[in-house]
């Protein structure tokens, strides 16, 4: 049949057939098939790869944005103030979100105080676990004084009573822990696998939309650290929460990746506790390093994550290596942009590090990869290898360029008073920028050689 030729389309139930029958095969229906002409079909007809995709009567009509209702659709606080600081505002009608983080971090635990305190307010909640059994569940919200009457403890593997759940109790906010280990028996294939994420995130986020349930789905992260499944369950949801912290400290900091209805790079500063997860507004005392004296191989930055100014110590050591190639290792920061610095330092600030050890971390847990921190990493390896401590009350800010120049950084002057409010006295920033704060000593630098001149100099 060639490309204008005519074909018969059903006026009943629009099937097309390329020649005229008396009875419509599909519905059964007599002489209802009529005579189209294929270009005509072209413009209502989307042609795919594998498919031909046609027009049909959308369900919900579009609308102008300016008649369309934002009723219930704001945001209701979760009863912690840095849980909302991180999703903008609190919880919205109707969002899913999906919280992950390593094993030990305190996903659990601080969902399991969300749905207590939504349940304090009159509401009703669900936590449903295919992890672990309601009374392990009760036992940690005991632990954490969570017994609000209105929160309900399920624990099911299977997709279907987790929504026969919903469909009983109508709650205003459900808990699932973990969406990897919740199976539907619609798929055939174990729990964790691809389809089954896949499949278990649209329902639940189907059903969260439906009926205008804000949904938390917890998720697992493989040993890299990433979010463990498929990315598309990242893009079905509405805002993606990263849990993260080091087991040998009590900080934890649950950071912003993706979020529809507010800032998607707030981070929030818990303290994980044996009576459950604490929120920290000022956490400078977990971030920085208690010590009478100053000593070598340390040094200070101030960040900004979200909104927020927080101060980051910098350690490094710098150790003779009996290896053919030297080791070099980092925790919380990048290592690209560690071994780039390191790089920078050995040909414009002629501190030799090739045939040594370089160790460089922050404390306390937090983990960044703001180019800010860049002059506080080259001054604290310079400090490690030439074995000369930086005063206390000394900050350091500034991203460092591979021709050796100290570029200015965003927020400066936020960054020098929240140094201030902390105690600092003296600050080393890049040239040009204009800022001055009373009571602080400022030391402008255009060059990594100028910055280590005024570093050693300090001392």
């Amino acid at each position: 049949m060639s490309k204008n030729s005519s074909s018969y389309q059903c006026s009943a139930c629009k099937s097309t057939f390329s020649k005229w029958v008396g009875q419509c095969p599909t519905c059964k229906e007599w002489t209802t098939l009529v005579e189209v002409s294929n270009a005509a079909q072209v413009s209502s007809r989307a042609v795919g790869v594998k498919s031909n995709a046609t027009s049909s009567i959308p369900s919900i009509p579009a609308a102008r944005a300016s008649e369309i209702s934002l009723d219930g659709h704001s945001h209701e606080s979760t009863g912690i103030g840095e849980l909302d600081r991180v999703l903008g505002g609190g919880l919205v009608p109707g969002g899913v979100i999906l919280m992950a983080g390593e094993p030990g971090a305190g996903k659990s635990t601080l969902a399991t105080d969300v749905v207590n305190k939504v349940a304090l307010t009159g509401k009703t909640t669900l936590f449903v676990s295919s992890e672990e059994a309601r009374e392990q569940i009760a036992l940690r919200a005991q632990r954490i004084g969570a017994t609000s009457d209105g929160m309900y403890i399920a624990a099911e593997t299977d997709l279907a009573r987790v929504l026969g759940h919903i469909e009983a109790l109508s709650p205003d906010l459900v808990v699932v822990d973990s969406i990897q280990t919740l199976a539907s028996g619609e798929i055939d294939a174990r729990a964790g696998s691809m389809s089954q994420v896949i499949e278990v995130s649209t329902v639940l986020s189907r059903i969260a939309k439906e009926r205008g349930i804000p949904m938390i789905l917890i998720g697992q992260v493989t040993k890299d650290g990433n979010i463990a499944g498929p990315r598309t369950v990242e893009h079905l949801v509405d805002v993606v929460l990263h849990f993260e912290g080091d087991r040998d400290s009590s900080l934890r900091i649950l950071r912003g990746i993706k979020n529809r209805y507010g800032p998607s790079d707030e981070i929030g500063c818990f303290e994980h506790t044996g009576k459950g997860i604490i929120e920290v507004p000022d956490p400078s005392g977990l971030l920085l390093g208690k010590r009478e004296a100053p000593v070598s191989g340390v040094a200070t930055a101030i960040i900004i994550e979200g909104m927020r100014p927080l101060p980051v110590e910098v350690q490094a050591l710098v150790a003779g290596s009996a290896l053919p190639v030297p080791r070099r290792a980092v925790s919380g920061l990048d290592l690209g942009r560690t071994t780039m610095v390191q790089a920078i330092l050995e040909r414009h600030g002629k501190v030799r590090l090739s045939d040594k050890d370089v160790f460089a971390s922050t404390i306390g847990g937090m983990r960044t990869r703001e180019p800010s921190i860049d002059l506080a990493t080259a001054i604290a390896l310079d400090s490690a290898a030439s074995d000369y401590a930086i005063p206390l009350g000394v900050i350091v800010i500034g991203e460092v360029t591979l021709s050796g120049e100290v570029r200015q950084v965003p927020g400066i002057e936020r960054r020098l008073n929240e140094a201030a409010r902390l105690g600092f006295t003296r600050a080393i920033i890049p040239s040009g920028s204009k800022v001055s704060i009373k009571g602080m000593g400022v030391s402008k630098v255009s060059t990594i050689v100028e910055a280590l001149s005024i570093a050693r100099g300090l001392t």
